[in-house]
């Protein structure tokens, strides 16, 4: 069994989706293979925000974003690690990618007016216009395809299938307090239960599974083949050169030719225990927050024909601190703490002597980076964050959502735990308790001053837009003092891996001494971060991921092309037609 195609696609998340689209879009001939039984990978439980600098989108959006100072930026946050050629491709592209988009698919991005860049006080940094948030999307327009279109972790859907946008939680969590909260609860609520009258879960969609669904319907629209439970076995290497992939499909193994090449898009590394153990610090739990089937197989299967892992990363993770909360049938629901507790007054991090170890409004990357250091050479790398009664009626903490919504039931499955005072609540959980009096005693007078003089929290545009601006004059400072008191343990956990392949600007994946494996590309997780394991703001994952699968288009497309002037594109892949013909 055997088919052609000018590119073949293997993984069908945002990258391998964006991939496959753009080759279309380009006049090629393409084939997307998942090994799953849904599209989607990761990008469906993310918050699908895409880091996309310099567009002319942000300039209609009245948040205007410069080159120049995104090139700044870049400079301070990566500082020496290398990688400056790729960054400027992706910085070349950005806003070409944003633009095709608009301009022939129905993918709908929203500027966002302000969502801080994560890195906080460098030259360049900017508080709107990078980010991009996708559209709701309406997946009723799938029609019976909606059920390949994985769905977003159960403790983030509401009544059983119901998604909800971070701006519509206050109101949906109180729907009575005014007018407008009730509206809202009822745009959101009753066009969900329509829904689930012809659907198993609600079809309005946001955040990264609008993105997935929204891709996978152009796709499909443009009649793109997407097989899914189709594996990649092996790739098939012809004088140096990869002509095609092995792929699985029905129980048989088909053998896919490829004209142009094979994109790896599945992920990276997942769940693959060896890599894991390679690539990730000691005291990491095993688990990760990718789908099961994210076992690492783009970056096992390239390396087994020579390619080279990028070891030039500060970080082979990104991390999201997470709670968990094991539920009686043994589902692990996980909370990532990413912007509703940490940053806001009356709550602390510290570790297991009872010390703060970071400023608890930083970006959640480089909160577990300071984790992990705190951590060093220990069997299990955690924390924990602790608040008072005011603190986590007002802004709640992990699964207690603010109003401190089912505080008991937690309390009683041991989620977290209270007590009237400081020392008690430390012997609770093992955390010193004679340290933990002082941590917050000192912590109380910071907040008397106003300033945070051990971690600076409260500084910077990103920390003071995720704490509380009725709180004055320091937006993520406040006493704890109301008890009875909270603790809460967190452990770092993998939402993404930047060690992957190493690439160059065109995403053509390098073999052991540097050259370019000719037909092999690879994008998203599998090719190594271009901040180089940095995270320098919203969306520079997915950013990336889908800036790398234009170039690879246009490049297999032959509109792009080495030592061509970026500003210049070819407009006619002259090459293409005639490789069709001779095959």
């Amino acid at each position: 069994m055997e088919q052609v195609v000018d590119l073949l696609v293997i993984g069908a998340g945002a990258a391998g989706m964006s991939a496959a689209l753009f080759a279309k879009l380009n006049g090629l001939d393409v084939l997307l293979c998942e090994k799953a039984s849904q599209v989607g990978g990761t990008s469906a439980t993310s918050g699908g925000t895409i880091w996309a600098p310099g567009t002319v989108q942000s300039q209609k959006a009245g948040v205007p974003d410069h080159i120049e100072d995104v090139r700044a930026f870049l400079k301070s946050v990566v500082a020496d690690r290398g990688g400056e050629k790729i960054r400027e491709a992706f910085l070349a592209s950005s806003p070409k990618m944003i633009q095709e988009l608009e301009d022939k698919t129905s993918v709908k991005l929203n500027v966002c007016l302000a969502h801080p860049d994560y890195v906080k006080n460098q030259p360049g940094e900017a508080l709107g216009g990078r980010a991009f948030a996708p559209a709701e999307f309406d997946a009723s327009v799938l029609g019976s395809d909606f059920k390949y279109v994985r769905p977003p972790r159960l403790e983030f859907m509401g009544l059983g299938g119901m998604m909800v946008n971070r701006n519509e939680l206050n109101a949906l969590l109180n729907p009575f307090s005014s007018g407008i909260n009730f509206m809202t609860t009822m745009k959101v609520v009753l066009p969900y239960f329509l829904s689930r009258l012809r659907y198993p879960r609600g079809t309005r969609l946001v955040m990264g599974n609008a993105l997935v669904g929204s891709l996978f319907y152009n796709l499909k629209q443009r009649n793109v083949p997407v097989w899914l439970d189709s594996p990649l076995q092996e790739l098939i290497v012809e004088n140096g050169k990869i002509t095609g992939a092995k792929i699985t499909q029905n129980g048989k193994t088909v053998t896919v030719k490829t004209r142009q090449g094979v994109v790896l898009a599945t992920g990276g590394i997942g769940w693959n225990q060896k890599l894991r153990q390679k690539l990730f610090p000691k005291g990491l739990i095993e688990e990760s927050l990718s789908p099961m089937s994210n076992t690492g197989d783009g970056l096992i299967t390239a390396m087994q024909i020579g390619a080279k892992l990028d070891p030039s990363v500060e970080s082979s993770v990104l991390y999201f601190p997470c709670s968990i909360h094991t539920h009686k049938n043994g589902y692990k629901a996980i909370w990532p703490h990413i912007i509703l507790d940490r940053a806001k007054p009356g709550v602390i991090a510290v570790n297991t002597d009872g010390k703060r170890f970071v400023n608890e409004a930083d970006s959640y990357h480089d909160f577990c980076m300071a984790q992990i250091a705190s951590n060093q050479g220990k069997d299990k790398i955690k924390s924990y964050l602790i608040c008072d009664h005011t603190a986590i009626q007002k802004y709640g903490l992990g699964f207690v959502l603010p109003g401190a919504k089912k505080l008991d039931y937690f309390l009683r499955e041991k989620y977290l735990y209270s007590a009237d005072t400081l020392q008690e609540l430390a012997q609770k959980v093992g955390i010193n308790p004679k340290s933990l009096e002082q941590t917050v005693k000192r912590y109380n007078h910071f907040v008397e001053q106003g300033v945070d003089a051990d971690f600076a929290k409260g500084t910077g545009v990103m920390n003071r837009f995720n704490g509380d601006s009725e709180v004055q004059p320091n937006p993520c400072l406040g006493k704890l003092e109301t008890g009875p008191y909270y603790v809460l343990e967190v452990i770092p956990m993998d939402c993404a891996s930047s060690g992957g392949l190493a690439g160059d600007e065109f995403g053509r994946v390098l073999d052991q001494n540097n050259q370019v494996i000719q037909g092999l590309f690879a994008c998203g997780n599998d090719l190594s971060s271009i901040f180089k394991g940095t995270y320098p703001g919203p969306g520079t994952t997915l950013g990336p991921a889908m800036v790398f699968a234009w170039r690879i288009a246009q490049f297999a497309a032959g509109k792009l092309r080495e030592n061509t002037n970026e500003n210049s594109i070819l407009t006619q892949p002259q090459n293409l037609q005639q490789e069709r013909q001779s095959a």
